[in-house]
């Protein structure tokens, strides 16, 4: 179902995103990548099935947000319209709010948050006029449950899971989906490029994301969901996949284990 589709992708050079670049590609889409560093881009298009003859390679900043919608747009007329947008770019926090400079919530809500906005809004208008397409949008667990450390990070990915629940209402009159992704710890290097309460990369590891699902396995969740036209899929293992489902039915008992928690 995905042979000659395009899909955009934003944060394609790493993580999450990278996998899906291979295993989309594998299926036969054209994958439009989208991260900050060109050559990066390019190496990875170069390796992928029919190379630079099948792909684009569009560099965007997410956290530019004023610059995105134009961006995008130049891209999209030179490469036609987009089958499937995917959300995927974004950045975490490891700090204390009382210890947290204000920018740094400024940063996160600007990429995790106003560029998935933005990118949906380029998107959006030709899909409309055929009918056709789909937006994923790659949220967080912590976009359905708050941890300690996380409260820049987790309030962007809340306004993400609104935001694709009122955008899924209103495009159901257009037939075009809705799909937003709700990851818990999973084997990338988000927790080491998270920002600390002075907006720098933390440069370490977490525990949880070790011991995670691997990004394999993770990203073949998504695609499932995705082929199967679902609207919301939580993908993780053990407290990490559980915890919202422990916050629904059980709220006291998780709000006692959120307090005593360092790490999700």
């Amino acid at each position: 179902m995905y042979k000659d589709k395009v899909i955009l992708i934003t944060g394609a050079s790493s993580g999450i995103g990278l996998e899906l670049t291979k295993q989309l590609a594998d299926l036969g889409a054209r994958i439009v990548l989208s991260a900050r560093r060109r050559d990066v881009l390019e190496d990875i298009v170069s390796q992928l099935p029919g190379g630079a003859s099948r792909h684009w390679v569009a560099p965007l900043d997410l956290a530019a947000v004023d610059e995105l919608i134009p961006a995008a747009e130049a891209y999209l007329k030179e490469i036609g319209p987009v089958d499937v947008l995917i959300n995927n770019g974004g950045i975490s926090q490891r700090s204390l709010f009382l210890d947290t400079n204000f920018d740094v919530y400024r940063r996160l809500m600007d990429v995790n948050y106003l560029a998935t906005v933005a990118l949906s809004k380029a998107v959006l208008p030709a899909m409309v006029a055929r009918r056709s397409g789909l937006i994923v949008s790659i949220s967080s667990v912590a976009g359905k449950i708050g941890s300690k450390l996380r409260t820049g990070y987790s309030g962007s990915k809340y306004a993400v899971v609104g935001f694709m629940d009122c955008l899924r209402a209103e495009l159901a009159e257009h037939n075009i989906a809705c799909l937003t992704v709700c990851p818990g710890s999973i084997q990338t290097n988000i927790a080491i490029n998270a920002l600390n309460a002075e907006g720098e990369a933390q440069q370490k590891n977490d525990d949880s994301i070790i011991n995670g699902m691997p990004v394999e396995q993770c990203v073949e969740q998504i695609i499932k969901a995705m082929s199967k036209g679902k609207d919301e899929v939580v993908i993780g293992r053990g407290i990490s996949g559980m915890a919202p489902t422990i916050k629904r039915f059980f709220p006291r008992l998780y709000t006692k284990l959120a307090a005593k928690m360092e790490y999700r």
